[in-house]
């Protein structure tokens, strides 16, 4: 009987790097045995089978259905609905990934149990703690017995953090191995706009388009910022044509601040949310891309395509120092300064983070083979 892993995902950001964590723990020869739990928390049917399709994510072995709710309330259900699933499963391990509700709540239950606790994606530190994400961060790396870390920089945030060195491996970046692995398979960006009005005005090689995406309660929770940074983002679409693929909450936002008008132009694009395919299709052809996104910055440095960070910091330090991301903020006047410096030439060239190289998902599996392998 191997010993068994419960590996959790819970929000589309997880889809990515839960993909190749699973692919490579359930190759014949690893004596491991893993077992997928969904909590639910990203609920969108329809979007979490695209996902899981496009990425060959395995079918749920639990589904916690939990849905939408206020941060207490999510993680509070997902608490309640992962405990009698961890108890009739009796796992050596929990895995988690990433910084979403669903992190923190399975590693809780998990620590409490007097149960091992591994976190992919650890020591990630933006240190603000307005973000929910940074507080799910920094308590899930305190109650987590193994730490991978995707940078070298963030071993030296763990140490700060009394966590000791030897439960941390260097191993890469998880969501590298899902880019690298999907690009053959990238859905054109000619077939992802082919029933957009205008275009062939997007395709334009000469001119090209930018892509922009925002969801940050930060930027879209506030009108004033939010008008702010669509009327920044108007005035640049009459420079480069935007692709603008509007996450569901940000659309009702800026309908209720009355600020559809601002995106109402033949050189701004608005679309649904897109699959993985034709979203990293659009990325790897686009001039420049400006988010508020975590996982973007890290795609985009990859892809060295230009970044522009609408946020005042980043958890992913290494895509500022070593990639293409700048980090700008949501002033209007340095949001477009930058993008004017990319479209003249001006942008990142960068570099690939070292470990980078799709073979992230390996490192991990190898390590837990080492660590669990006699457990059960």
């Amino acid at each position: 009987m191997f010993p068994k892993i419960l590996c959790v995902v819970g929000a589309r950001p997880n889809f990515m790097k839960i993909a190749p964590i699973m692919a490579a723990l359930r190759q014949p020869s690893v004596p491991l045995a893993a077992r997928l739990v969904h909590t639910g928390q990203h609920y969108d049917v329809a979007m979490n089978q695209q996902f899981f399709q496009q990425l060959g994510i395995p079918t749920p072995d639990v589904d916690l259905e939990v849905g939408s709710a206020s941060h207490a309330v999510q993680t509070a259900e997902i608490m309640k609905r992962f405990e009698p699933v961890v108890d009739a499963e009796q796992p050596a391990a929990v895995l988690v990934v990433g910084d979403v509700n669903s992190t923190i709540a399975c590693a809780l239950v998990a620590a409490k149990k007097g149960i091992r606790v591994i976190h992919v994606e650890a020591g990630l530190r933006s240190y603000d703690r307005t973000m929910p994400e940074e507080i799910n961060r920094v308590l899930t790396d305190q109650i987590s017995d193994l730490l991978f870390i995707t940078e070298r920089a963030a071993l030296a945030h763990l140490t700060r953090e009394g966590i000791e060195s030897a439960r941390v491996h260097f191993v890469g970046n998880v969501m590298i191995d899902t880019l690298r692995a999907s690009l053959p398979r990238a859905t054109p960006p000619a077939q992802t706009l082919a029933t957009v009005p205008h275009a062939a005005e997007f395709l334009n090689e000469s001119c090209g388009y930018g892509v922009l995406t925002l969801h940050r309660p930060s930027n879209v929770d506030d009108p004033v910022a939010l008008a702010g940074l669509l009327t920044a983002l108007s005035e640049l679409s009459t420079e480069v044509p935007l692709v603008f693929p509007v996450h569901p909450r940000t659309r009702g936002m800026i309908e209720k601040a009355g600020l559809s008008a601002l995106l109402d132009s033949p050189r701004c694009c608005c679309l649904p949310p897109l699959g993985y395919l034709e979203m990293l299709g659009l990325m790897q052809r686009a001039r420049l891309v400006l988010t508020d996104s975590g996982g973007i910055q890290e795609e985009t440095t990859a892809l060295g395509v230009p970044c522009l960070t609408l946020r005042e910091n980043t958890e992913r330090p290494i895509t500022v120092t070593e990639g293409t991301n700048t980090v700008v903020g949501i002033d209007p006047e340095r949001i477009l300064a930058a993008a004017r410096e990319v479209l003249t030439g001006g942008g990142k060239a960068g570099r690939i983070p070292e470990c980078w190289d799709g073979h992230a998902a390996e490192r991990i599996t190898a390590v837990l083979v080492n660590e669990l392998g006699s457990a059960g």
